[in-house]
Order: structure tokens, then sequence, then C-alpha cells
């Protein structure tokens, strides 16, 4: 399998990329992790959030792309882990520990 450029140092391992849209839409953000392979494809989990993920009206919902890894949409800013709000980084490290 190829590897792929982590954005930013300081990534939980695991973690591609992460991006925010500051707002513009219900998932805010969207935390792009390592890609697995299907008959030689990369296959590229994600999550998009709000700030409240865990919240009754929150957001957090997964999802993968075959073969095509999600960038940074228009708008959208590349920013650290330790910029997500608490609970997204708790949803992260849940993720990473399954």
């Amino acid at each position: 399998m190829r590897t792929f450029r982590v954005s930013r140092v300081g990534y939980p391992k695991g973690v591609l990329a992460i991006y925010d849209n500051g707002g513009k839409t219900i998932d805010r953000y969207t935390v792009v992790y390592t890609p697995w392979e299907l008959d030689g494809v990369p296959v590229f989990p994600y999550v998009g959030m709000s700030g409240a993920p865990f919240h009754p009206q929150g957001f957090g919902q997964h999802g993968e792309l075959v073969g095509i890894r999600p960038v940074r949409g228009p708008g959208e800013r590349v920013i650290a882990f330790s910029d997500l709000p608490e609970d997204c980084q708790k949803l992260v490290r849940s993720d990473l520990a399954s």
C-alpha cells in the first residue's frame, strides 16, 4: 500500500488530516483517518462532526471514500488536533482506540 502524507505534525497516530469549514455547515469538522486497502484500492475512513458530536442536537457521522482521499474543500482550513473542541477530540480518540 502506498503511503499518504500526514497534513500536520502532532496529529494522533492514525489521523491523516483535520479540516474546519468555519461553521458553514453542521458538519463543521472533518477528520480523515489513515486508509486501508480493498483489492489494492485505498479506502479513506473519515468522520464529519459539529463542535458537540455527543449532544442530542449535535452531529457526528462516519463515512468512507473508496479510491479518493477527502481533501480540503473551498473555504476549509487545515487545523491542529488541539484546535478541535474537546468532545471532537474525545470522539477521535474513541475511534482510534477501536
